[in-house]
């Protein structure tokens, strides 16, 4: 391939910005063009395209969102929509596309690939929901936004001797919950995966709060949703002052940590490579410590099981 584009799509993610630069200077590396194309698979559809080069994506590997931008189209989704993209690809001479995002973002890469484009996604969404991969890009940085967060809510929770019931992001899944749950000494954390029972949470803290504790932590995933309603109820319930916070989007900005720029980096590499060796169809994950990649119809049907015994270690010390 002599020319390559890179798009991000779906929620932005810290470290984005890191695959981005590793794409366009793997590709200048190897010999390429590279072609950015700006707010996802509208860029496509509405020809927002532009030349990127090695000086294009200086200073961006530290900073959080995308310099791409990224939108969700619901004209990509029409046969139509998919046609004018294909035509605005075969304009500027792109010749495979390596697309960040999440599942919603490889259906587009899967749907391209069979129109004759081939295409390569790299897991980037902070919710770590990805099927094929353990890790995804944007995870790290906001598990550390949301320990950081609520070690300050802590603060004036043990100060006031209340019980804090904090909703992180993760819609469809609670992989930031719990780990960001057992980082903060959360006495219960509710996901999305599992049944919420209020009733136990009550137990424990009543019990807890007989052995001397004054303040609790309650982290709640987004998808369980209610959290004023689960204050309320706590509060009701235990007599303990309990207010509800939404930590929201403040969990997707930021500079990425270490980890999301190292594993940013090496997916963006990955991605190029498999397209410079004319792969398409792929989608590139991290399993048990290395880079590998997958058919993008294998990733797309994979399923992803919650860790309950990672979320029982956090029940056993959460006392």
């Amino acid at each position: 391939m002599k020319t390559i584009g890179v798009l991000t799509s779906g929620g932005d993610a810290p470290g984005m910005n890191a695959a981005i630069r590793a794409v366009v200077r793997t590709a200048i590396t190897l010999g390429m063009n590279v072609k950015g194309i700006r707010s996802g698979y509208s860029g496509l559809i509405h020809d927002d395209v532009i030349d990127l080069d090695a000086r294009s994506v200086s200073d961006i590997i530290s900073r959080g969102g995308t310099m791409l931008y990224t939108a969700r189209s619901k004209s990509f989704m029409t046969e139509e929509g998919m046609m004018t993209a294909v035509e605005t690809c075969k304009k500027h001479g792109i010749e495979g596309v390596v697309v960040i995002g999440g599942d919603g973002s490889f259906r587009g890469a899967r749907d391209l690939s069979v129109r004759g484009i081939p295409c390569v996604g790299v897991p980037g969404t902070i919710d770590n929901d990805i099927a094929s991969t353990e890790y995804t890009i944007g995870f790290d940085t906001a598990m550390n936004t949301a320990v950081e967060m609520i070690d300050k809510i802590r603060d004036t929770a043990q100060s006031h001797h209340r019980c804090s019931v904090i909703e992180v992001m993760g819609r469809h899944a609670g992989y930031i919950a719990l780990q960001v749950g057992i980082a903060t000494g959360a006495t219960a954390i509710l996901v999305p995966e599992l049944t919420v029972d209020l009733e136990s949470v009550v137990k424990k803290i009543i019990a807890v709060e007989k052995t001397g504790k004054k303040h609790f932590i309650i982290v709640v995933a987004e998808g369980v949703g209610g959290v004023d309603k689960i204050a309320a109820y706590i509060q009701e319930k235990t007599g303990i002052d309990s207010r509800a916070t939404v930590l929201g989007h403040v969990q997707r900005g930021g500079n990425p940590t270490v980890r999301d720029r190292v594993r940013a980096t090496q997916m963006g590499s990955a991605a190029v490579h498999l397209l410079y060796n004319g792969v398409g169809n792929r989608v590139v994950a991290y399993k048990k410590g290395e880079i590998v990649d997958f058919d993008i119809y294998e990733a797309l049907n994979m399923t992803k099981s919650f860790d309950e015994g990672m979320l029982e270690v956090a029940h056993e010390t959460a006392i």
